[in-house]
């Protein structure tokens, strides 16, 4: 007689609900992961958007006393960092920012709080962009 024809209908000793256990805590987290991996694009995608804004709003400061003076295209580092973290600062989000006479560099830190993960331990998931801009002067590209 073979092992299965052998056991009784009730021999499993409660096996397919340790089974069941584990692949529903295993379809909820990667459910977790889907939805706040999904959150965690979209803030990264923000945060992008942040801080590619925040340098073009300090790529702005042009040093208006040396293009008077001798034509010279160039950024007043101090005034492009100054607006960067002004518009930094209406975000809500933390970042920092380094200005020369040529860039501007903003880097945005962004947190998104979780939904399912949290029932793992993550509370939040940190995400960081970087963002440049230059001035540039006149029209780059011809309009189509």
């Amino acid at each position: 007689m073979t092992g299965f024809a052998r056991r009784g209908p009730y021999d499993d000793k409660g096996q397919i609900a340790v089974f069941g256990v584990v692949i529903t805590a295993a379809t909820v987290m990667f459910a977790g992961l889907v939805l706040d991996g999904g959150l965690a694009l979209a803030a990264k995608s923000r945060a992008l958007g942040e801080a590619q804004e925040a340098a073009r709003a300090g790529a702005q400061a042009i040093d208006i006393a040396a293009y008077r003076r001798d034509g010279t295209w160039a950024l007043a580092p101090n005034e492009a960092r100054k607006r960067a973290r002004t518009y930094l600062s209406s975000t809500g989000d933390e970042g920092s920012v380094a200005a020369t006479t040529t860039t501007v560099n903003v880097t945005v830190t962004a947190r998104q709080s979780t939904e399912f993960l949290r029932f793992f331990g993550v509370d939040e998931l940190t995400v960081t962009a970087v963002g440049s801009a230059r001035p540039v002067r006149g029209v780059a590209v011809r309009a189509p």
